[in-house]
């Protein structure tokens, strides 16, 4: 895209495709920034205030794609970005279409492919906060694909906060740590209630519990940043914890929680993998040895 320096000054024209509540805010962040905004939902009435403070609401995709420069896409999944591309118009010379609909890593990869076959200038991205957050410093996104790309965009994008993390030339990047840090989310609100219900089948009241767990959940910063050093040289250590002691461990919350008739799904996997990692030879190991079982069982 070339301009002039005057051109340069002046705000870049951003089109919105999906009000959902992160596309809202996404509008609301361009629009706090100066931005001419043009916003387009497939259900009509989900532009909220945006309209009365700036934004144009157009009524098809094709001229919500013609009124922008740089046009983000934030739908429920990758299918309804293909079928709302559909409709846009075969001429995309000048714009960059940013796509920060979560999916899949292959998911991106496919996109990516299809919008270079269009000639469509395109970034797979991830948000990491939620909307309170878009248009401040505490924002976090990531982008991935092309570096040129991603240059000709990074000004414009700083509106929704903080500068996007740009990870590089892989379409999919972005998605794998989305995909990764809701696996952490995932398996930890899962653990976290498990945990509720059994100590509540155990008599004890969730604030009193509460009081104890959230220590647990000091833990897990450090944990997480040993974890990875011990995964980035090869060494695990069972210095503080080992896998056969985990794997006990497991086994009396199992038994305990079954006898409760609370369901133990969760943890059998769980234990399934430290009796690998046993078999395997591991059980001296420190914790993070299991990713490595994880990898090598295909579990992942």
């Amino acid at each position: 895209m070339t301009t002039t320096s005057a051109e340069n000054t002046r705000p870049t024209p951003v089109t919105v495709l999906g009000l959902g509540p992160m596309g809202r805010a996404i509008a609301s962040a361009f629009l706090d920034a100066r931005h001419p905004v043009t916003v387009w939902n497939r259900t009509p009435g989900r532009a909220g205030d945006l309209p009365g403070r700036g934004a144009a609401e157009a009524g098809s995709v094709h001229d919500a794609v013609l009124a922008g420069q740089v046009i983000i896409v934030c739908l429920l999944d990758y299918d309804a970005v293909r079928a709302t591309l559909e409709h846009a118009p075969a001429d995309w010379a000048n714009r960059r279409l940013i796509n920060l609909t979560s999916g899949e890593p292959a998911q991106a990869r496919r996109m990516s492919q299809s919008a270079a076959a269009r000639g469509i200038d395109y970034l797979d991205g991830a948000i990491l906060t939620p909307t309170p957050a878009m248009g401040t410093p505490a924002a976090a996104v990531l982008l991935s694909g092309a570096r040129d790309v991603y240059e000709s965009v990074q000004g414009t994008m700083a509106a929704v906060g903080a500068a996007p993390l740009y990870l590089g030339d892989d379409p999919g990047r972005a998605s794998a740590y989305e995909i990764a840090l809701l696996d952490v989310f995932a398996t930890s609100v899962s653990g976290i209630v498990h945990a509720f219900a059994l100590a509540s089948a155990e008599g004890i009241e969730p604030e009193r519990f509460a009081a104890f767990a959230t220590g647990i959940g000091g833990l897990l910063p450090e944990l997480i940043t040993r974890f990875a050093q011990q995964l980035q040289s090869g060494r695990f250590p069972g210095d503080r914890s080992t896998i056969a002691s985990a794997a006990s461990g497991i086994a009396h919350v199992i038994s305990t929680a079954a006898g409760h008739g609370i369901d133990v799904g969760v943890l059998a996997a769980a234990k399934s993998i430290t009796d690998q990692a046993i078999a395997d030879g591991c059980g001296p190991d420190g914790l993070a040895r299991l990713a490595t079982v994880l990898h090598k069982t295909g579990r992942v």
